[in-house]
């Protein structure tokens, strides 16, 4: 059995509430729920943080030991060298995961520090990006 972690960054614990115009209006607890019955042949955890230290932390402590990650660092991801060097650092892959497409808001979204150490970058599929990262580690 497959075991890979979504980790989610800051303000995503806010997803169904927040700005449902770009993020939906399911929360995330209502999706992952979805997914797991979904994929019951994968070991789904799950993290949330809004501190990128936790976030770092949390990337430690899973980066050997899972055969995957699916990362939405969120805001992090445009400002963080710090979660970037973390990603560059595990063995485990990592695939960037954005529910809003980046390159259709805000220039500052443009960047990432999270993808030149990714496996892959998937963005703007609303929540059906975090299925389409589980279907590429399965």
């Amino acid at each position: 059995m497959k075991k890979l972690i979504i980790i989610n960054g800051p303000n995503l614990n806010l997803l169904g509430k927040r700005e449902p115009n770009i993020y939906g209006s399911l929360s995330f607890t209502d999706f992952l729920e979805k997914v797991k019955e979904k994929y019951p042949e994968v070991d789904i955890d799950y993290y949330q943080s809004n501190i990128e230290g936790e976030l770092i932390d949390k990337l430690h402590e899973v980066g050997f030991s899972y055969d995957g990650i699916i990362l939405n660092a969120a805001a992090y991801t445009h400002t963080s060298v710090g979660i970037g060097d973390a990603i560059k650092a595990i063995e485990t892959p990592v695939v960037e995961v954005h529910i809003s497409n980046t390159f259709n808001r805000e220039e500052f979204r443009h960047q990432s520090f999270i993808s030149p150490n990714a496996r892959g970058v998937i963005l703007g599929f609303g929540l059906q990006s975090y299925e389409l990262a589980i279907q590429s580690f399965i």
